[in-house]
């Protein structure tokens, strides 16, 4: 059984815009790829459909083997989520918040506290567990949902535009650790508009007015040209 992420034939259409157009992709275990795209590409519309916020009518996919379709729980049981916008509880310290998620994925009480520890070492934010997730800058609020979302030991990870609002030396550390699950087995999805989050050797697709009209490895694709230039010749958006 695979432990990638594999899409066949996805479209969607909001009324009659249509969002995405048969779009089909996939990412094995192991491999960093980033989904490059404008903003209004359909990025977010693709995010919505791999967690199961929104179902398409025509397409499949595919979670670390599971159908989502027809499996969904044994499908989204194998994906962790960092979304675009925040969803910690302020009020709660980080451990409480890592506390409740694991709940909510049914972790056996006795394995909570050292998958919780696991997970926080892995992105050091051991030092800060009791701190209330109010107190954190951006970069450390994200560095916790990061924990949170392989608290379950899922095989595919799934971050959209995660470095939003945050300072480069945030985006650079965020990516970094990425990268690094990445280089550990994960298999990794990362949404983006801003190229210089990704690397000449990660896997690449360029998603524009909701088709993939380049896939590949950044490096060969982008040629002699930066990847910014590279991606306005192809999109018309600076990035």
């Amino acid at each position: 059984m695979t432990k990638g992420l594999t899409v066949r034939g996805l479209s969607f259409e909001y009324g009659a815009k249509k969002a995405l157009d048969n779009v089909s992709l996939e990412v094995p275990a192991g491999r960093f790829c980033a989904l490059l795209g404008p903003n209004g590409a359909g990025k977010s519309t693709l995010v919505s459909l791999l967690t199961r916020l929104l179902v398409a009518p025509k397409g499949e996919i595919e979670i670390a083997g599971q159908d989502l379709r027809a499996a969904p729980r044994r499908a989204l049981a194998q994906l962790g989520v960092v979304f675009q916008q925040p969803t910690l509880d302020l009020s709660l310290s980080v451990r409480q918040n890592l506390m409740y998620f694991a709940a909510l994925h049914g972790i056996a009480r006795s394995e909570i506290p050292g998958r919780i520890d696991a997970a926080l070492d892995r992105l050091d934010m051991r030092a800060r567990a009791d701190e209330k997730a109010a107190a954190l800058n951006g970069g450390h609020r994200r560095r916790m949902e990061l924990a949170r979302a392989l608290l379950h030991e899922p095989s595919v990870l799934l971050l959209d535009e995660p470095t939003v609002g945050l300072d480069a030396a945030a985006r650079a550390a965020i990516t970094a650790h990425v990268h690094d699950l990445a280089d550990r087995g994960l298999c990794v999805l990362w949404t983006t508009h801003l190229t210089d989050e990704v690397r000449d050797d990660d896997a690449l697709l360029v998603l524009h007015r909701g088709r993939i009209i380049q896939s590949g490895v950044t490096g060969a694709i982008r040629g002699n040209q930066t990847l910014s230039d590279w991606f306005l010749a192809q999109t018309g958006a600076p990035a």
